[in-house]
Formats: structure tokens, C-alpha cells, sequence
């Protein structure tokens, strides 16, 4: 399968941080051409690097074109994403590969197994979802990534480093065709509203260094921490233009007590 961007004017789903805006549209793409492009200064992943990440197709009934996200496997059954990547009829989840939406096999999922926070889109820092898919068998290309323990609920991890990865857009404005990583420390709340002017309690952020950032097409994907490997973020929100500040995510372990209400996953 082949992708190729629609229109330019919606390259960027990643906006400021205000709840205002992060509802922009995402990257639209038709089922044609391959683009190219990549998460800001990113590297390309080795195969296997990130077995946990999905891409996502996001469709609307009755139309050829599709908008982009991502999206993290925490269960054989459950993806976890940005409530703002579940809002039309329908997600082709792709599964198993770098090759963002030419994966080893794809699953395509109805809204009606969508939940996404019930606070979201009124409140700031909401930005959260799952995603109830068919059961996938995990292998060395396919795995799920374990969330924080319930002890960690009151972490922060100011200061941690991790790694984000996505397929999202960015030269030229096009989206990445080979998954893109790049590597990131989380910093405080305080510090990204310097960028940002203020930003929910439930939201993280980590520094733009050496021009780093997420854009379009990278929302709902993962922040895992370097050390002892859990999701920790789902990218969310970034700078107009993805130059100009930090990168923005919803702070999973925030969440901890709704995912294991809706899904049943604790640790």
C-alpha cells in the first residue's frame, strides 16, 4: 500500500499547546503515491526497534482518503492512542513492520470499540484513548509495551530519557515512509509553558534539542522510557511548524486507574 499526502494545508496535526487548538486536522493521505519525510531530525529505526508502535489509517465512511496517527500495543487486544485519532468511523490499524501502513497484516476496527476520555476535547491534558482490536499474537515485530506500575502513579520522570517514534510529517511536508525515533528528555511542566504559556497537569513534555521534535502524523504514538522500557506519554501536541518548542505528550501514568477500568491492564 501506498500513500500520498492530500493537501499541505493540514500537514501539521501537532499545534501549540493550547486545548483549543490541539484539534486540528491530521495529515490527510490518499491510497496512491509514497511520500517522504520524517519525525523532525529523527533517525530510522532498525526493524524491530519498536514492535509496540501501530500505524494508523483513519477513515471516514464513503471517502478515498484517510488521516494518519499512530498508536502503542498495551495488550493482544487493546492500542492505546490520542482521543483526537478517534474521532471518524473507522481505524486500519497496521501492524509489524517500519513501513508504517504497509505493515505485516492490518486489522480494520469500527468506532464502536473507540473510548476515548470523557473529558476530551473540554478539558486540557484529556488527550487519551483505546482502541478494543482482534487478539494479535505477538512475535520479535509485533509486541505490546507494559505501562507503568500503579506505585509509579505520582511520577513525573522530570529529567528521564526516552525514546518517541512515529511516521509523522515534516519535509517539504510530507510523512515519514520509514519510521522515524528520535530521542528525548522529558522536562517540567514549567518549563514547557516558557514555550507554550501554560499547559494541563496531565500533559508532559519533553526539550527540543539539535532541533528534535514531533509533528503531523506522529499523534497518538509512544514516549517509552530508555531504562527498564514502559509507556510513559502519548504524543499529543508540539510547535506550529514543529521548530519552535518542546514536543508534547498526555502523561500516561495520569491514566493509570481509567485504562485498567476500561481494559482490565494493571501492573
Amino acid at each position: 500500500m501506498k500513500l500520498f499526502l492530500l493537501t499541505l494545508s493540514v500537514v501539521c496535526a501537532l499545534v501549540a499547546a493550547t486545548p483549543a487548538n490541539r484539534t486540528s486536522l491530521l495529515p490527510q493521505v490518499i491510497i496512491n503515491e509514497t511520500p517522504e519525510g520524517r519525525i523532525v531530525l529523527g533517525y530510522p529505526a532498525p526493524e524491530g526497534k519498536a514492535p509496540y508502535i501501530v500505524g494508523l489509517l483513519i477513515r471516514t465512511d464513503g471517502s478515498n482518503g484517510a488521516a494518519v496517527g499512530a498508536g502503542t500495543i498495551i495488550a493482544n487486544n487493546w492500542v492505546l492512542t490520542a482521543a483526537h485519532c478517534l474521532t471518524t468511523d473507522s481505524v486500519d490499524i497496521h501492524y509489524g513492520s517500519n513501513w508504517g501502513w504497509n505493515g505485516a497484516f492490518s486489522h480494520n476496527v469500527r468506532r464502536d470499540n473507540f473510548i476515548s476520555h470523557p473529558d476530551w476535547p473540554s478539558q486540557g491534558g484529556r488527550d487519551i484513548g483505546l482502541i478494543r482490536t482482534p487478539h494479535v499474537d505477538f512475535n520479535n515485530l509485533v509486541n505490546k509495551i507494559p505501562l507503568p506500575s500503579f506505585s509509579e502513579e505520582n511520577e513525573r520522570f522530570q529529567d528521564t530519557w526516552c525514546v518517541a517514534c512515529g511516521w509523522g510529517g515534516m519535509d517539504n511536508g510530507d510523512l515519514a515512509d520509514w519510521l522515524q525515533c528520535m530521542d528525548v528528555q522529558i522536562i517540567s511542566n514549567s518549563e514547557c509553558e516558557r514555550s507554550y504559556g501554560s499547559v494541563a497537569s496531565t500533559d508532559m513534555c519533553t526539550r527540543m534539542s539539535d532541533g528534535k521534535s514531533s509533528c503531523g502524523g506522529d499523534s497518538g504514538g509512544p514516549l517509552v522510557t530508555h531504562d527498564n522500557a514502559r509507556l510513559v506519554g502519548v504524543i499529543t501536541f508540539g510547535s506550529v511548524g514543529c521548530h519552535n518548542g518542546p514536543s508534547g505528550y498526555t502523561r500516561v501514568t495520569d491514566y493509570l486507574g481509567w485504562i485498567r477500568d476500561h481494559t482490565g491492564i494493571s501492573y
